[in-house]
């Protein structure tokens, strides 16, 4: 796979990565921007600007206008908000391309930011708000953010923002955000699959050169200062309690990070995997459970999350930190190394089949790092790690002063019993 990468003059960055015979192309507009550059008044303010985007331009005053045009062009079209990123895409036939790029270039050039469009997309974000609320499964990833993190600091901070928050926003503060964030130098315009190179080329650079030139903004740094494991249960009625025990990793530019890859994939990446085979398989206390990774610039987190019977969370997390010091202790067979290895290059080529994947593989790379790392060269890293190399990365983050525990569930009377078993 190879790709092309264009700085223009303001500092807009444009990587093109064609895909012969791929029958379809994805246009994506990403921002190195989120939740994490806004300050406690802000908050939510990232994820409602992506909302606005799609309410209207010049060209198109209406939502409706903007929709119907790229779903008769046969678009799978949306956008999203992260922490540290914030995209706005198109994937389209091949023969469309040219026309998904004039939409999503439009609506991110020329948004209006009608206040009476603000007010109404205040309440929908509002029921986005008491949706996810009601997703206790994926409601405990905030609750645990913001126990590891702090709600002082943005990272700790839900990226939909508090409803008073979401309901006090006006025009100029929705301005205010984006002139600050969203400029040339700060996005990257990325166009992967099957397309028209010299005019998709030609358009980005005539459509874009009106994007100011400021300078890529600043965020907070987070500054870890935990002594002790710690824990929050919101406590709510629910069908399955849901649990999330993770602990603190270096960011996401550290050599260990690969090491790192593999030990969640060999605790929790697959059926296979000796937390799946514990609590699963051995002892049927839960459907799923998995073990992942959440790494930004200068932090990180290695996570574990399961949903069980009310009466089985402390057996769970039992199992859960018996597995970790297990792998601290005594290291990782031969086998389930080479294992997670060959699973690992099967994600990553799986991670390449869509046009869509391609560009958010670049795109977020280079809007959130500056630079990017080719597929061959992270499999060629994740090839060279070593059974030592997992172990002592376990050593140094299965320790008490980084262990957090996140729960969602009926469990506020269990609470002291809970955080005895918090220890290694």
């Amino acid at each position: 796979m190879h790709y092309k990468k264009h700085t223009f003059k303001n500092g807009l960055r444009v990587i093109l990565v064609p895909v012969k015979d791929m029958p379809t192309a994805t246009v994506l507009i990403c921002v190195g921007t989120g939740s994490r550059y806004e300050d406690a008044r802000e908050n939510g303010l990232a994820h409602f600007l992506e909302h606005m985007f799609f309410k209207g331009t010049k060209k198109r005053p209406n939502a409706i206008d903007i929709t119907k045009e790229l779903d008769a062009i046969g678009s799978s079209h949306n956008a999203y908000t992260g922490k540290d990123r914030s995209g706005y895409y198109a994937k389209v036939p091949a023969s469309k391309t040219l026309q998904a790029l004039d939409v999503i270039s439009d609506l991110f050039l020329h948004a209006t930011f009608r206040p009476k469009e603000i007010k109404k997309e205040s309440g929908a974000i509002t029921q986005e708000i008491n949706m996810y609320e009601d997703m206790p499964s994926r409601n405990v990833f905030d609750v645990f953010d913001t126990l590891f993190y702090g709600i002082e600091h943005p990272l700790g901070r839900e990226i939909l923002g508090p409803k008073n928050n979401v309901q006090s926003f006006r025009q100029k503060d929705i301005l205010l955000y984006k002139d600050r964030c969203y400029s040339a130098k700060n996005t990257v315009v990325c166009v992967a699959g099957n397309f028209p190179q010299v005019k998709v080329l030609a358009k980005i650079r005539k459509d874009f050169a009106v994007m100011s030139a400021n300078e890529k903004p600043a965020y907070e740094q987070y500054n870890d200062d935990q002594k002790e494991p710690c824990l929050v249960i919101k406590n709510k009625k629910t069908d399955q309690t849901h649990v999330i025990v993770g602990v603190k990793t270096a960011g996401s530019d550290d050599k260990q990070r690969f090491a790192l890859h593999l030990l969640a994939n060999i605790l929790g990446g697959g059926m296979s995997s000796r937390l799946w085979s514990e609590i699963r398989e051995k002892k049927g206390l839960a459907y799923e459970v998995s073990a992942g990774t959440e790494l930004y610039n200068e932090t990180g987190s290695f996570l574990v999350k399961a949903g069980v019977e009310h009466e089985n969370l402390m057996m769970t997390i039992e199992i859960i930190l018996r597995e970790f010091k297990k792998v601290a202790k005594s290291g990782v067979a031969r086998e389930e190394l080479q294992r997670a290895k060959s699973g690992f290059e099967g994600r990553l080529s799986f991670g390449y089949e869509t046009s869509s994947a391609i560009a958010s593989h670049f795109a977020e790379q280079e809007a959130v790092k500056g630079k990017i790392v080719m597929p061959q060269e992270t499999l060629a890293k994740i090839k060279k790690v070593t059974a030592k190399q997992i172990q002592n990365i376990a050593q140094d983050i299965f320790v008490n002063k980084g262990l957090n525990c996140a729960i969602i569930g009926p469990q506020k009377e269990n609470e002291k019993e809970i955080a005895k078993l918090l220890t290694f």
